[in-house]
Formats: structure tokens, C-alpha cells, sequence
């Protein structure tokens, strides 16, 4: 139930907010992540190059927000593709359990556990021509400082719809 409240809260908020610009693709986009972590995500783009991208990511007996800020230049020439890059933070948390990273090893947490670390972002995202849907791959190495030190990357996958 309240998954479902805040995921109204988001799309809600996205639809208040959202507007085209006429110098950029678009403003505001939402859609959902797929990476070590699942769930929503949501981009404001506050001029024609900087973004503030939130995610709130999903995770076996766990959640974790994460913000970022992102520059988009284009790449490659190629109309409607963007490279992207920045940096932000996360905090969460996840019950104890053994959690298998990207980079093969395990990490055990005895007890429940509060994620907290620093994160980046480096990726290519394309606008599909003539229509409100974005696609995104990206790496997203993340430094934890919670239960770490450790560090930890893992591809990403987004779909966003454009408003």
C-alpha cells in the first residue's frame, strides 16, 4: 500500500510540474530503473545541460534513495542521443541477509543496516523520434560507507516516459 501511495505521489507530482522546453528534449521525465536496485525514477532538467535525477530503488528487504546531479552534452553527432555524467547520494536500508554485488562477492549483514555512501553516474540516454519515451545505459559506481567501506558498480537500465 504504500508503494502504490508514493508511486501516485510521483507520477502526481511529475504531471504538476511538467512542461516541454523548447530548447531541449524535454523537462521532466519518469519512469522505472533496473539495476541492482528496481524502482521509479524521476529527472528535472533545470537548464539545457544539468539534470537532478532521484531513483528509489528496491531491493530484496530493502530500499534505497538516490540523488544525483547530471550533465548532459550530445554524443556522437547523432540527434536525440545525450552523454551523461555526474554525482550524488544515497541512504537506505536492508534486513539481514546475504546480497550478491555485481562484482561477484557477497556481502552478509548480521542485522538490519543502514546504507549510506556516495555514488556517480556515467551513461548514454536516447529520445526515440517522434514519440514521449526515453531509454537510458548507464554505470552507476557507488561507493558504501554504511557497511563499508566497499565499492561497487553495476550497469543500468532506464525507461522514462517524457512529459
Amino acid at each position: 500500500m504504500k508503494k502504490n501511495i508514493l508511486l501516485l505521489s510521483i507520477f502526481t507530482f511529475v504531471l504538476l510540474v511538467g512542461k516541454r522546453a523548447a530548447a531541449q528534449d524535454y523537462r521532466v521525465a519518469a519512469g522505472l530503473k533496473f539495476s541492482y536496485e528496481f524502482g521509479p525514477t524521476v529527472k528535472y532538467f533545470m537548464d539545457n545541460t544539468d539534470a537532478l535525477e532521484a531513483e528509489l530503488g528496491l531491493r530484496s528487504h530493502g530500499v534505497v534513495f538516490t540523488g544525483l546531479w547530471e550533465r548532459h552534452i550530445p554524443a556522437f553527432n547523432v540527434e536525440k542521443l545525450k552523454f551523461y555524467y555526474g554525482f550524488g547520494a544515497h541512504i537506505g536500508g536492508v534486513g539481514a541477509g546475504t546480497y550478491k554485488r555485481f562484482n561477484g562477492d557477497n556481502v552478509d549483514y548480521a542485522n538490519n543496516s543502514i546504507l549510506i555512501g556516495a555514488d556517480g553516474i556515467v551513461g548514454l540516454e536516447y529520445i526515440v523520434p517522434d514519440s514521449p519515451i526515453g531509454i537510458s545505459l548507464d554505470l552507476d559506481p557507488r561507493l558504501e560507507l554504511g557497511r563499508g567501506p566497499y565499492f561497487d558498480i553495476a550497469p543500468g537500465l532506464g525507461l522514462k516516459y517524457i512529459f
